[in-house]
Parts: C-alpha cells; sequence; structure tokens
C-alpha cells in the first residue's frame, strides 16, 4: 500500500563488510541515462532552479537567532523527553515522539518538522514542491521534494539542537486508546537522541541504556494500536514488521488520523485527504480464491466475509516463501488510492472512515498543504487542482522506481543491494 510506503524503508540491510556495488563506467553512463530518460517520460525534475536553491540557502542562515525569537509564540517542549527513530541511513530526520503514561491516560506527542515556517505559498520553494509533488526514491538516488539543504538543516529534528516544530498532542484512553483530546500547535523541541531502528531495537532490552523505560513505553502502546486495527479490519501486508517499524507507524498512523479527524469534525473544513475505494466484491473473490490455491496456504473458514482479516490471519499463517505471492494477489485488486478535498468513502485498506497525511511534510506535498491549512485555517484556493497534482506525481513516482528497478535487473544489478549500498564506479 502506497501510504506506508517509504515511511520506513527497510533500514539499509548493509551487510556487515560489503562495500559498494561495483560497476563498469560504460555501465555507469548506461545507467545515468536511464535515469534521464525516466524523468523525461515522466516529468520529473532532477535540478532545483537556481532562484530556489538560492532561497534555501538564506533560509538556513542564522538558525539559532530566528528560533530564538520564535520560542515565546510556540509551546517551549525542549525539556520534554523526546528523540528521533529512523533507518540508518536517514539524510533527515523529519518526525519525532515522546510519551507519558499517567493515571488514566496515555500522552503521545508526535512532533514533525515546522517545514512551513520555511516553505510557505509566498516562496519559491513551495512553488518548487507543487511542481515536484513528492520525493521519488530509486535504489541508489533521491529527487527530492525540496533543496536538501532545507531538509538536512533546519527542517531536520537532530539532537541536542533547538528546531522549530509542528506536534501533535494527543491524549489517549486508557482502556480503548480512543482520543480523549487532540491539540495541534507550533512548539520548539530539542530531541535527546537519534536512534536507528537497530539502535531502537537495543534499547528495548536494554534496561540500563537511555530511553529503555520511554521505548518499552511507546511500543507496548504501539503494539496495541496496531493489534486494535487488525481487529478492526485495518489490511496489515507485513505481518512481521519489527518492534522499531511498529512504533513509528502506529504513531505516525495515529498523528495522521488525529489531524484530519480535527479538519473535518472539529473544523469542517476542505484539506488533502486520502480516499481508498474498496475492490468490488468480485475482484475481492478473485484475489482469496488465487490465495486459497497457492500450495501450502488456507484462508481461515471464519475468515471469509471480511476479506481484510481473512488476509490478515492467512498472512500470520502462510509459509514465508508464500508471502509475495499472497501481498501480489491483494495489490492486484486493489484500487488506486487518490488525494481528495472530501474524505467521505474513507481508507478501505486502514478502515478508517476519515484520514489524511501530515507526518511527512518534507516529502509529500499532502503533507505540506495539510500543515499550511492545520496553521492558517485557510484552504488554498485551488485544493482540488493540488490534490490532483499530487495523486498525479505520486503514481509517476510509483511508475518511475518501478521500471528503473526492473532496468538495474536487467543489466545484472540487484536493486536492494544498490540502495543499500550504493554503487561505486571502477575502471576495470
Amino acid at each position: 500500500m502506497s501510504d506506508q510506503q517509504g515511511d520506513a524503508q527497510a533500514e539499509a540491510g548493509t551487510a556487515e563488510g560489503q562495500g559498494p556495488v561495483e560497476i563498469s563506467e560504460e555501465l555507469a553512463r548506461h545507467i545515468e541515462n536511464k535515469r534521464e530518460e525516466l524523468f523525461e517520460k515522466f516529468e520529473i525534475r532532477d535540478e532545483f532552479p537556481e532562484t530556489v536553491i538560492e532561497e534555501a540557502e538564506v533560509r538556513t542562515e542564522d538558525v539559532g537567532s530566528e528560533i530564538e525569537s520564535e520560542v515565546d509564540e510556540r509551546r517551549d517542549l525542549r525539556e520534554l523527553t523526546t528523540w528521533t527513530t529512523d533507518p540508518v541511513d536517514a539524510q533527515d530526520f523529519d518526525d519525532a515522539i515522546s510519551i507519558e503514561e499517567r493515571e488514566e491516560e496515555y500522552v503521545l506527542w508526535v512532533h514533525i518538522a515546522d517545514v512551513t515556517h520555511y516553505v510557505n505559498p509566498e516562496t519559491a520553494m513551495w512553488d518548487e514542491a507543487v511542481e515536484r509533488g513528492n520525493t521519488v526514491y530509486l535504489p541508489g538516488y533521491t529527487i527530492h521534494m525540496l533543496p536538501p539543504v532545507l531538509a538536512e538543516t533546519v527542517c531536520s529534528l537532530v539532537p541536542e539542537e533547538d528546531r522549530l516544530a509542528h506536534t501533535v498532542e494527543m491524549h489517549l484512553d486508557k482502556e480503548t486508546l480512543g482520543y480523549e483530546e487532540i491539540e495541534i500547535y507550533k512548539s520548539v523541541i530539542r530531541s535527546d537522541e537519534r536512534l536507528t531502528y537497530s539502535q531502537a531495537e537495543t534499547r528495548l532490552e536494554d534496561p540500563d541504556l537511555p530511553l529503555h523505560e520511554e521505548n518499552v513505553l511507546v511500543h507496548d502502546l504501539a503494539d496495541r494500536m496496531h493489534e486494535q486495527r487488525k481487529e478492526d479490519g485495518s489490511l496489515v501486508l507485513n505481518p512481521s514488521r519489527d518492534r522499531a517499524h511498529t512504533i513509528i507507524e502506529e504513531c505516525m498512523l495515529k498523528a495522521n488520523k488525529a489531524v484530519t479527524h480535527t479538519l473535518m469534525w472539529d473544523r469542517g473544513v476542505e484539506a488533502m485527504y486520502r480516499v481508498h475505494p474498496q475492490p468490488s466484491p468480485d475482484e475481492w473473490s478473485e484475489a482469496l480464491r488465487e490465495i486459497q490455491d497457492l500450495d501450502g496456504v488456507s484462508i481461515p473458514g471464519d475468515k471469509w466475509d471480511d476479506p481484510r482479516k481473512a488476509v490478515n490471519a492467512t498472512l500470520e499463517e502462510a509459509p514465508g516463501r508464500q508471502l509475495d505471492k499472497i501481498q501480489w494477489a491483494v495489490m492486484k485488486v486493489m484500487p488506486r488510492a487518490r488525494y481528495m478535498n472530501d474524505p467521505f468513502g474513507g481508507h478501505h485498506a486502514l478502515n478508517f472512515e476519515i484520514y489524511g497525511h501530515f507526518t511527512s511534510p518534507i516529502r509529500r506535498l499532502s503533507d505540506l498543504i495539510n500543515h499550511w491549512i492545520v496553521h492558517e485555517n485557510d484552504v488554498p484556493v485551488n485544493l482540488v487542482e493540488l490534490c490532483d497534482r499530487a495523486s498525479d506525481k505520486q503514481k509517476a513516482a510509483e511508475q518511475c522506481e518501478r521500471e528503473y528497478k526492473n532496468f538495474l535487473q536487467e543489466v545484472g544489478l540487484d536493486p536492494m543491494a544498490v540502495n543499500n549500498r550504493g554503487i561505486e564506479v571502477v575502471e576495470d
């Protein structure tokens, strides 16, 4: 499902002792030519205009003074224990979390880099983000939505430095995990530490390490949210995700859902909602029959009436060699999710009545637009056009990625190895 792709690309899978994938100069030119061909085909801009680069560089000057001048206008959360968890090769850290357990509630804070403080409709960077629509991730090559100089500095929640954030504070009932209260506000935070996924796993295991208690608490909460989602009928195509990924995925889903529920139910405003239609009954039946016919796979008899629960239960029990085939059978019948200014129709795969994106404004236009709407409480006049733009550019990015991976395989390269280890051009 495209909603969850990219949020946590597998932690660089770099095998110990393995260096970059070595290729010849001739193959390197061939690969570069292929990229340029794909960029032209899918209208993907690789280079930033000089005016956009210059604007980004100006906005990253004198960071400390600007943040200090903002403190009085924001919620000061610098004393709140906060940390980031990202892939080992992440270049920027655009989300952080904090957690507290109180007598009758959990309080979960999701802090997102306040990108719209720097990128707004009056800037060339905003126009360029609309043009690009999203960051495009190819194996070993990234085409950013925002200038990297911005994303990797003032919009990166690096440890031990003050940063401007857009915080979603959620008070959750201890029994139901439902929202008792949602607050969304501009803040100043100071991350205590940057963890990789593997480091987060270590913190969960070792009680003597910093952030152990916080990670255990947030994992217990995330695991309950995950099981609750499945019980409610949310489709979970990756049943073996590790604990660190579960923490980040569930916290971001909870924050995204909180924001879009606030926009629709509390404010009644249009926003960039994520709408995912459901397959027809015949399409679901076709997918389930294909899954049932796989060797060693059996769909539990009491699950057939709810296809999403049927797939979840089957994936948990199926032999590992069949997981890809089960996932593909489902993906083939799934309609494409789109961004729309009206949430109704809901998100079928997640089984959310209302859903939208907020937690990745560095890499998705939808999140950037929603940050602007939340803060300004004002909707861009061309919102429908922006929804269509974001949907179309996401589709183009996915097709480009698919064709590039196929090309790498055709020339004898493993896309995953290229992505995890990079490429080195050698003379021989």
